[in-house]
Formats: structure tokens, sequence, C-alpha cells
């Protein structure tokens, strides 16, 4: 497993110094402009390395039935087709211009289509759980819809996106491996050749960054941290524990979403108002925030995400407890108000 992990992460690493020299090559460029937070142009679409990585083993597996780690049908077509789908529109995005409504009808399509074959998971809640039944398909759609998108709305400086997957999926890997009750070898397994893939990505992308994501690869990490979530709660794991790993990014994005959306402005386009936007151009480092929300994760988040797989009934708590003081600091901060340079 090591060998394969550590085969995976050069093999990203490679290809996403390939795609850099693709994506200049053919003009795939971010040029600064003023709600940019780089200054010379830079290349875009190295998400593509971990999609392709990633894909690629899960479907040798599959196909070929290479170990006992090939994944059964229903996780490995609703991981499979749906990211392909995802990273596909992505893909096409970061070339050309997809209008909103098309690639918000193939992210339902992906969610959907994953909510299926994966099944919806229960919500444990004090002593009982609480089978959603068929409601749980339009919430399900939802927050997929909203994961996939909110972590291209977080990938705005360097590092940041790829340094939060990496986090989310080794602290689920960890409580999977040593505090939640069950076996979770699969979900374990390709999880780690996910997160292998995001880390020799993020070698190009940490500050200064000489590449960037792209749409194709952070739509794919929210929707695939989505579905390993539904995966493991389907087989046990408390998906308190998955909500609360993500804690940061669904608190900056969804404060900044909301006070937008009260304050009547067009939310949807593109702004320099999340909280950690603010806390870049306070700092003036791209190096700073990214570990300081790496930071708060491990400290803060971790632990409140490990209490929820080891007591379950304190699932809701934890992530009441988790959440509060971010959403406090998020709206108190600021998060959603217009940069007085705009």
């Amino acid at each position: 497993m090591i060998t394969l992990i550590l085969l995976i992460f050069l093999t990203s690493l490679g290809l996403t110094g390939a795609l850099r020299h693709y994506a200049l090559t053919q003009g795939i460029i971010d040029k600064p402009n003023e709600r940019s937070y780089h200054t010379i142009p830079t290349p875009r679409g190295g998400g593509l390395s971990f999609v392709i990585t990633f894909l690629a083993a899960f479907a040798f597996a599959y196909f070929f039935n290479i170990s006992d780690l090939t994944p059964q049908p229903e996780p490995f077509w609703a991981i499979f087709s749906c990211g392909l789908l995802v990273a596909g529109i992505g893909f096409w995005d970061d070339h050309t211009h997809i209008p909103a409504r098309w690639r918000f009808l193939a992210h339902s399509i992906a969610a959907l289509t994953g909510l299926v074959l994966l099944g919806i998971p229960e919500i444990p809640l004090a002593n009982s759980t609480i089978d959603l039944g068929i409601i749980g398909y339009p919430l399900g759609i939802i927050a997929l819809v909203w994961l996939l998108n909110l972590f291209n709305f977080m990938d705005g400086i360097d590092g940041i996106a790829g340094t939060e997957a990496l986090f989310v999926g080794i602290g689920a890997i960890l409580i999977m491996q040593f505090a939640a009750d069950g076996d979770y070898v699969e979900p374990i397994f390709w999880l780690s050749i996910l997160m292998a893939g995001v880390a020799g990505f993020l070698v190009w992308n940490w500050p200064p960054a000489k590449i960037f994501m792209g749409d194709a690869g952070s739509g794919f990490l929210g929707l695939m941290l989505g579905l390993f979530a539904i995966w493991s709660s389907n087989l046990g794991v408390s998906i308190w524990c998955w909500i609360i790993l993500l804690a940061l990014f669904v608190t900056d994005a969804t404060v900044t979403l909301l006070r937008r959306m009260l304050n009547g402005e067009r939310w949807f386009e593109a702004h320099r108002s999340h909280l950690y936007q603010q806390l870049s151009r306070k700092w003036g480092s791209h190096h700073s925030v990214t570990m300081a929300l790496l930071g708060i994760n491990v400290i803060w988040l971790f632990p409140w995400a490990w209490l929820a797989a080891i007591k379950p009934t304190a699932g809701l708590f934890a992530t009441f407890a988790a959440y509060l003081p971010l959403t406090l600091l998020a709206i108190k901060s600021g998060a959603g108000k217009n940069d007085p340079q705009e």
C-alpha cells in the first residue's frame, strides 16, 4: 500500500508539471486583475493531475480486479462516473465559459447519481438515528452541490484548497482507522490514493503557486469528499465527523454567501469578500493564511471530529461546539462584506 501511495504521489507530481507546460503553451492562464490575489500570470488546470491519477487507479483496480481492495460496484460507479462528469464540466469551463445553469445541472445530476448508488446515510442523534427517507435526496443534492461549489469558491489563494482537502482526507482516514468502530478498509485505501494525488499537486501549488487547481480539480475534490463521507457513513462512521472536518470552508463560504444575498448583491459573481481573502489582504501573505487554516483545523476541529467518532451520540453537540466560534468569527470579521477597493 505504501509503495502504491508513493507511486501515485510521484505520478501526480510529474503530471502536474506536464499540465503546467500544457497550460502555458495553450494560453490557459490566470492573468492578474483587480480581483486577483496573484501578481504574475499563472497557469491553471493543475488539479487534473489528481483527477487523472485517482480515477485511473480506481478504474484499473475495478476492471482488472487486482486486489482484495477492489471497490464494490455501487461505490465504484458512484465515485467514478460522478467524478468524471464534474471534472469534465470543470475542464471544459477552464478552457471556455459554460453558463452557470448548465454547470448547476451537471452538478445536480452527479449528486443525484451518487446518492442513488450509495444510498442516504442515517443521521446519529442522541441515542437513536434518523432515517431521512425520500427527503434525503433533495437535501443530499443540495449538500453535495454546495460542497463541490464551495471548494471552487474557496480556491482563491495559493495552497488553501489542497491543504484543506489533505486535512479533511487524512483526518477522516485517522478517524476510520483508529476511532470509529467498523470495517473501513476500502474507503481508507482509496481515500489515501486520492490524498497522495492531491499532495503531488500541492507541491506545485504551495505558495508561491506555480500552477492553480482550476475548476476541474476544485469541483472534483469537493464532490469526492462528499461521496467518501456518504460511503463511510453508510459503513458506520458518524456523518458528523465529516461535517466537523469541513467546518472552516463551510462557515466561510456560507456566511459570505448569505451576507451577499441579504445585501442584494450578485452573489454568484467573482468577489473578494471571503474571510480568507480579507485575511490575505490584511496579512499580505497566502502562506500565513493557509497555515493559520491548517492550525485551526488540527488544533480545534480534529478533536471535535474525533469525539463525534468515538461517541456518536454526542455528534450533534460536537458539531455545534465546533461550528459556533467559527461562525461567530466569520460574522464578526465581516465575511461577505464588500472589499473597499471594489
